[in-house]
């Protein structure tokens, strides 16, 4: 089976593919709302900071891990001890319900872009947000369909799938957000906006917003859910994975930048508060698009940006288990897929209808899709990047100068891989907990 592994079918190939699965959501859906939430400029500063020294450790190694075992996250785990198997399957896991909160937030994308096309009035975003979570069918159906999506875009394999579809969406994506950097930035006020963004206030540093940028970082880098891990192992011998690494961060890092650009200067114009949270981008955003000159075709754009962002990682999301899937099973990648699909429902409807019907049924007093979204990001995503680090600090016992030829950036790469990264980890899970 190894033999006949796929591979990138060149650089530019698993660069624009490796920057699609980091460019998602994370980046224009929840980077904004998070940086409202804890300081504007003063926060960008640390998630600028963070994400260019400590996070640089995992998602190197990540990747060189992959690359060097040329195998699924099983399968590398078990060829580096067979002891290790279960860890490897923990990252399959995480990525499967990962997919079963988030493509519900890409089932309602769809119906934004819907609604933007069969232009129809609506008096309270805020209200009408809500009366559309809690429906019982159309929600679900909308998930259902953005899980099609990208399945069927996984089912179609690393070249004629993943690859080609990046290729197209990618570059229409950093179109659109051009477009809509420039429309905001036209937008009476928008200097407020922006210096929001970019004068810090030091004195809205603390520890919760430091752990907070460090939780961003992780998350939108797509790192510990084995996507990275997968996709590393399609990388040919001699592809410079530390180059690769520079340009997936400052890639991921200028997107959110952009995004926030294309936001807060439009958050202001209008008096509204940046740190309206989740609901920023369903109902603040919306609220604006309908008081601006063209907000239809705008609005439209937007919702075409986010559906691009979302696809792109959410494939992402699901290579790593459909990998596993496959080569643990010897089956082709469509049965792989349709398992797939099968699983993610399972889960991802109930999780859908939580908002609704099933608003009662809480697990430690969390709804369905808070819970995913908890589980997934505060405990299973640092523990899988934490697991990795020590195996590859300690046991495999990775030395920096394999990889970096500075020997000064090899040395801080192994301290940090060995104990900065670690305890980081450790300190984010206590955090989130």
């Amino acid at each position: 089976m190894e033999e006949n592994r796929p591979s990138w079918t060149s650089r530019y190939a698993f660069i624009i593919t490796a920057i699609g699965s980091a460019v998602g959501l994370g980046n224009i859906w929840r980077f904004p709302y998070i940086m409202g939430q804890n300081g504007g400029a003063i926060f960008l500063a640390v998630y600028i900071l963070l994400i260019s020294t400590i996070c640089f450790i995992p998602l190197l190694n990540e990747l060189y891990i992959g690359k060097l075992t040329k195998k699924e996250c099983v399968g590398a785990y078990e060829s580096i001890n067979k002891n290790f198997r279960f860890l490897g399957a923990l990252n399959p896991i995480t990525g499967i319900l990962i997919a079963s909160f988030y493509f519900i937030v890409g089932g309602w994308i769809i119906n934004y872009i819907l609604k933007s096309v069969f232009y129809s009035n609506i008096s309270d975003y805020g209200e009408y947000f809500s009366n559309f979570i809690e429906q019982p069918v159309y929600p679900v159906l909308l998930t259902l369909l953005f899980l099609f999506i990208c399945i069927f875009v996984t089912a179609r394999g690393i070249k004629n799938g993943i690859e080609a579809t990046n290729k197209i969406l990618m570059p229409l994506l950093a179109i659109i957000l051009a477009f809509l950097v420039i429309v905001s930035l036209r937008l009476p006020n928008a200097n407020i906006g922006l210096e929001y963004m970019f004068k810090p206030d030091f004195t809205k540093i603390n520890t919760h917003m430091v752990l907070a940028a460090l939780g961003q970082a992780f998350f939108t880098l797509s790192i510990g859910m084995g996507a990275l891990l997968t996709y590393g192992s399609y990388i040919k011998d001699d592809k410079n994975i530390v180059k690769s690494v520079y340009t997936i961060i400052l890639s991921d890092t200028t997107f959110a930048i952009l995004a926030g650009i294309m936001i807060f200067p439009a958050v202001f114009s209008f008096n509204l508060e940046p740190n309206s949270g989740a609901g920023l981008v369903f109902v603040t955003l919306p609220k604006i698009f309908s008081q601006i000159s063209g907000g239809n075709i705008v609005a439209l754009l937007f919702f075409i940006l986010l559906l691009c962002a979302a696809i792109t990682s959410g494939i992402s999301v699901l290579e790593g288990p459909c990998a596993t899937i496959t080569e643990r099973f010897k089956i082709s990648r469509i049965k792989a897929c349709t398992l797939l699909f099968i699983l993610i429902s399972i889960i991802a409807i109930p999780a859908t209808l939580s908002f609704g019907m099933l608003k009662g049924c809480l697990i430690f007093n969390k709804s369905i899709f808070d819970f995913l979204d908890f589980l997934t990001s505060n405990v299973m995503l640092p523990l899988n990047t934490l697991f990795l680090c020590l195996i590859s600090g300690w046991y495999i016992k990775l030395k920096g100068n394999t990889l970096i030829k500075n020997k000064a950036f090899a040395f801080c790469f192994d301290i940090g891989l060995k104990f900065i990264v670690p305890i980081a980890l450790i300190l984010l899970m206590i955090f989130g907990l």
